[in-house]
């Protein structure tokens, strides 16, 4: 088993739901399959789009678990959840009913023309770094303490639920 971290995030509702709903079922999602264990989730954030900013504000979470799945199985699981909410790529970074992203797989580094892990600019992105600390306030990335880059940035814009 490897502990993973997975970006829950999305800003736009559709016929299936809204944002938080969207983040609530795929919770539910990991939480019922019996691929994953020790699910756990941080408090739900709003936070400003990040990348393109011309789109209504996100909700965002990080679910934290254990897995048996493969790092692929567990991105292609992730993607399922995504289709099964709706969601359609209208543009890079733009709005989106529901965003499953593998941040980190154990301490795997991993790239391929599928999946990056660590996430690529996990680091600059407060809506990650913080609800990540809220599960593992001892998490390091490359190396690198999170609650050390918290602690030297200013990241405003990031509001509790």
């Amino acid at each position: 088993m490897k502990t993973v971290y997975i970006g829950l995030g999305g800003n736009i509702a559709n016929e299936h739901g809204t944002p938080k709903a969207h983040l609530q079922n795929a919770v539910s999602a990991f939480q019922e399959s019996a691929h994953f264990k020790n699910v756990a989730v941080s408090s739900f954030y709003s936070s400003k789009a990040y990348g393109v900013t011309d789109q209504p504000d996100f909700i965002n979470a990080v679910l934290k678990a254990d897995t048996d799945l493969a790092p692929i199985e567990l991105l292609d699981f992730c993607q399922s959840l995504e289709n099964h909410a709706g969601r359609v790529r209208l543009r890079h970074w733009g709005e989106r009913c529901l965003d499953v992203d593998v941040l980190l797989y154990g301490d795997k580094n991993i790239e391929n023309e599928r999946l990056t892990v660590p996430h690529k600019e996990l680091t600059l992105r407060n809506f990650v770094v913080i609800p990540m600390l809220e599960l593992d306030h001892d998490l390091a990335v490359n190396g690198q303490p999170l609650k050390e880059l918290v602690a030297a940035s200013d990241w405003g814009g990031l509001e509790l639920l």
